[in-house]
């Protein structure tokens, strides 16, 4: 079975994440008024991989270390800007999406990086799609999961109209920090909240916030998610970042700026793969079809049992796959 032979296989053929990877180094980039800390794990002279973390504003956990084979990768996972073990926390202070695509090179060269995988579902599938596009060469493949692009209506669908009516006890927590006058527009109304000198306030609009997408991440309910999702210090970063890039549109000169075919033509020559859970209720799987007739070259894959989460089975199980695929001819 070459590498696989290291995954513990599930009963029913499913590889399982690599367990008990611990850092070999970690530091801090030190950028504009940021402190972005890193970690590198596996092999030192394996194939460099990054993590980009999802939210924005979610923090790259330990767990993520698990997608890959510790022998044959040199794995990077960093916090973005304001967030995990990042400083200053919840920041939003040059703090943008290009801000962001800038550390991520920065980082490459800080490590003495040619090329590497680039790794990234939910929002890090949107920062994986901006970095590549801007520096096409540092690039070797690309694997996303749960494709975000920003626009209005995956916006709309998550938090005005949409999602809410598959979920809607969780819904109705969700509204509960916005007085029913103030609804029209919940994005704007959870904005004028964070911004404003209530700190009590903010920080239970902040938990309602995070709770929100902790509650149907997954096809199943996982309480243990949405009790991690609403922990104060990972609520406050995650809602603040969060409604941050998405009140100002992720920073896009315009919605389809990722998607359009001008732009994927930068990465057509960049070995990708796609993967999707066909029950994704956070980013519907509409976007990651339309990504993927724009970009032919690159492989969608189907979750057919799967919702949003990168720990559910199949998702696991298609994530690790395709990283193994592109180790093949190293």
């Amino acid at each position: 079975m070459g590498s696989y032979r290291k995954h513990a296989l599930l009963m029913n053929n499913f590889f399982s994440l690599y367990e008990n990877i611990e850092p070999y180094s970690s530091g801090y980039l030190e950028i504009a008024n940021h402190k972005i800390y890193y970690e590198e794990c596996g092999n030192p002279h394996g194939k460099p991989a990054v993590f980009l973390h999802g939210g924005p504003g979610g923090g790259g956990s330990t767990k993520v270390r698990g997608f890959f084979d510790p022998e044959l990768f040199r794995v990077v996972i960093f916090d973005q800007r304001g967030c995990g073990r990042s400083e200053p926390h919840g920041s939003l202070e040059n703090n943008t999406t290009w801000d962001l695509v800038k550390d991520i090179e920065e980082l490459k060269n800080k490590l003495n990086i040619e090329k590497w995988l680039v790794f990234g579902g939910s929002w890090g599938s949107t920062l994986s799609l901006a970095y590549a596009q801007t520096y096409p060469d540092s690039v070797s493949e690309l694997v996303l999961r749960g494709i975000f692009m920003l626009r209005k209506k995956e916006l709309d669908w998550f938090y005005q109209d949409g999602a809410s009516r598959i979920f809607p006890e969780a819904w109705e927590e969700f509204l509960k920090p916005i007085d029913e006058e103030n609804r029209g527009n919940l994005m704007d109304s959870y904005y004028k909240i964070f911004i404003s000198d209530n700190e009590k306030k903010k920080m239970e609009a902040a938990i309602a916030w995070s709770k929100w997408e902790g509650s149907v991440s997954t096809l199943s309910y996982k309480p243990e998610m949405i009790t991690s999702y609403s922990e104060s210090k990972f609520a406050l970063a995650f809602a603040l970042i969060e409604n941050h890039y998405f009140v100002n549109k992720g920073f896009l000169e315009d919605e389809n700026q990722l998607i359009s075919s001008n732009s994927i033509d930068k990465i057509r020559h960049i070995p990708a793969k796609i993967v999707q859970g066909r029950y994704d209720i956070v980013c519907p799987m509409e976007t990651a079809w339309e990504l993927s007739k724009n970009w032919p070259e690159a492989e969608l894959i189907i979750a057919p049992s799967s919702g949003h989460s990168a720990f559910e089975k199949e998702i696991t199980h298609e994530l690790i796959n395709a990283l193994q695929e592109f180790t093949k001819n190293e």
